[in-house]
């Protein structure tokens, strides 16, 4: 079962988050918002206001997952669902990504991603928390690790640098997003184009293709994002001008660095992210690229299990 529950984030934007196993039961069943849940999943009737629902909160140890830039709650999927075997495992879908909210004048900075974790923890009732954080999403981690330990109980950090981007970075990003050929006809095109035919495609990678069909929708005419790409490069440059290793040292839960063998973060960087994190640790997945938990999701399960049982066994 998965049911989405509300969210308010930074500055009132509506997040959903989206909660993966059985929850307890209560009669009728209602979500953490004061919303009623439909037997689908879905979230009923008008936001009431946040309110703590006693007795039905599962007390499971919690964890959140955080995508990265332009992903979705849904691409953690297959981790949440072997998760909520022993955790309460719920994930975000981020400002103007999935089913949140995208209001055009909404802030995109590190500060209002960070404050929307927070709001997530706490509204959830998850804290102490493990974070689980991809590219984008790991930085929102870490970053929300060292202005709150008392929310969270570790990291893992997921193929994402510490270091700083620079101005030709996000020049590349802004031409890569007027290359897409939007809109697709189909959801074979946007599989085939992401995984095979995209300049930044080195070899073929089906699972690169999956996760960007994941993130479009049918409109009138043809496929298109979800998010609005003036929205994620507005989100990208808040970081990709700075390095972010301060915040790093500032971490003082236990934090897992892992990266895939062909990913973006360099076994150097990664170490030396290890190195500067009071409790680091590492790992990488052999035949993974940026994508870690698509393209090898069973050796991404090896390499996370443990560390997360090791602090909520």
């Amino acid at each position: 079962m998965v049911r989405r529950i509300d969210v308010t984030g930074a500055g009132g934007v509506c997040l959903a988050a989206w909660e993966f196993g059985d929850p307890l039961k209560t009669d009728p069943p209602v979500d953490l918002a004061g919303h009623g849940v439909r037997e689908n999943g879905e979230a009923a009737g008008r936001r009431i206001g946040h309110r703590t629902v006693q007795g039905a909160l599962d007390r499971s140890p919690g964890v959140l997952l955080l995508h990265g830039l332009m992903g979705r709650a849904s691409h953690w999927a297959s981790t949440a669902r072997w998760l909520s075997e022993r955790h309460r495992a719920v994930a975000l879908d981020q400002r103007g990504h999935g089913r949140s909210d995208k209001p055009p004048q909404a802030s995109f900075t590190r500060e209002a991603y960070v404050e929307d974790a927070e709001a997530a923890l706490e509204q959830l009732g998850l804290g102490p928390a493990v974070l689980v954080g991809h590219a984008m999403g790991a930085l929102t981690a870490w970053q929300l690790a060292a202005k709150r330990p008392d929310l969270v109980s570790g990291v893992i950090i997921c193929d994402m640098r510490a270091s700083a981007l620079g101005a030709a970075s996000q020049r590349e990003w802004a031409d890569w997003f007027k290359s897409w050929p939007l809109p697709f006809a189909t959801l074979a095109d946007v599989r085939k184009w992401f995984g095979e035919d995209d300049p930044w495609v080195e070899r073929p990678n089906p699972a690169r293709g999956e996760f960007y069909a994941e993130v479009m929708s049918e409109s009138p005419d043809g496929w298109r994002p979800v998010f609005e790409p003036e929205q994620m490069l507005k989100s990208r440059e808040t970081w990709v001008y700075d390095a972010h290793w301060e915040e790093l040292a500032q971490v003082q839960c236990p934090a897992l660095v892992v990266r895939g063998l062909d990913g973006e973060l360099g076994r150097a960087e990664a170490q030396e992210m290890v190195r500067v994190l009071p409790r680091g640790e590492y790992a990488e997945v052999a035949d993974a690229g940026h994508l870690v938990h698509y393209d090898q999701p069973e050796a991404w399960r090896a390499a996370i299990e443990p560390f997360i049982d090791a602090l909520t066994g």
